[in-house]
């Protein structure tokens, strides 16, 4: 009789502990910690809802000169999983993710990737070499054919791949969308301020001219500012755009000289607080930046 008593209570006490353990996996879940909005964005996608998705670059923030908090490093040594873009796009973000322990799966999405150097401003002849010395262009999610390559390899690494299929169809979609819209223009040059859209002008077959290069808080000389003058005029650009994130100055400055005006393209590095809170996505955004280009092109 004691015998069943005490395996009863042993069989019990199993099963609360058991039960117990299993409580706790489901309530946590899965954490990913990605480091910008696009990552961050399709990893929310794909995760499922029991996964907590932490973005370490806050709305309205620049990602390039994101600097972690100790809660940030803290959040990247523990998470379940971490994923980022390489090659010195986010310095701080690569260092502490060379900190996780062994073993712990860290995905750099643009590995597989292929990649162009970035660009240095347009017309600058003092600063020839400053395309090689700027390192890789890592804004492939403005393709949306290669973000869907970045969204299948979040899906494996979640092992979610079938969320992540259906996200990948809705960018091939929308690729469908901007070629149709980017296919009939009567220009096919485009004018920025940030160096952050040449994989969209390769895909769709336009070219853009950058007044600052791949980082957005260059500046032109003097000598240069006059040479993109120039060449905006003979491009017969209507619009010189800037961006959300970065002060639009220089971009001011060049229409003012050439008589163009000045518009939004969004390069998608993170939203701002307005478009955060108005609810907007990458896909808005994106389409923003079709109606946007379509204007300044004067497509059909």
């Amino acid at each position: 009789m004691m015998m069943r008593i005490v395996l009863a209570l042993s069989v019990v006490a199993l099963g609360v502990a058991l039960a117990g353990c299993g409580g706790d996996d489901a309530a946590e879940g899965t954490t990913v910690v990605a480091s910008f909005y696009p990552v961050a964005y399709a990893a929310e996608q794909i995760a499922g809802a029991d996964a907590t998705v932490t973005n370490l670059t806050a709305a309205g923030v620049e990602p390039h000169d994101l600097e972690l908090t100790a809660q940030q490093a803290k959040d990247i040594l523990e998470a379940d999983v971490v994923l980022y873009l390489g090659s010195g796009f986010q310095p701080a973000v690569e260092a502490a993710v060379g900190e996780r322990e062994p073993g712990q799966p860290s995905f750099d999405l643009l590995e597989g990737q292929e990649l162009v150097a970035g660009e240095g401003p347009h017309g600058d002849e003092e600063h020839a070499d400053e395309k090689e010395e700027s390192g890789i262009d890592p804004h492939v999610w403005l393709d949306p054919r290669r973000y869907a390559e970045m969204v299948r390899t979040i899906g494996t690494a979640l092992d979610r791949p079938e969320a992540a299929e259906e996200l990948a169809g809705r960018l091939e979609e929308l690729d469908e969308e901007l070629a149709a819209g980017l296919r009939d223009c009567e220009r096919r040059t485009f004018v920025t301020s940030h160096a952050a859209f040449r994989y969209l002008a390769s895909r769709y077959d336009l070219k853009q001219i950058s007044l600052a290069g791949l980082s957005p808080e260059a500046e032109p000389t003097p000598k240069a500012l006059a040479a993109l003058v120039e060449e905006v005029e003979e491009t017969r650009s209507t619009t010189v755009f800037f961006e959300t994130l970065v002060p639009s100055d220089l971009a001011a400055t060049v229409a003012r000289e050439t008589g163009a005006e000045t518009a939004t393209l969004d390069p998608l590095e993170g939203l701002s607080p307005d478009a955060a809170s108005a609810g907007a996505d990458y896909f808005s955004v994106m389409r923003e930046n079709l109606a946007a280009l379509r204007k300044a092109l004067a497509c059909t």
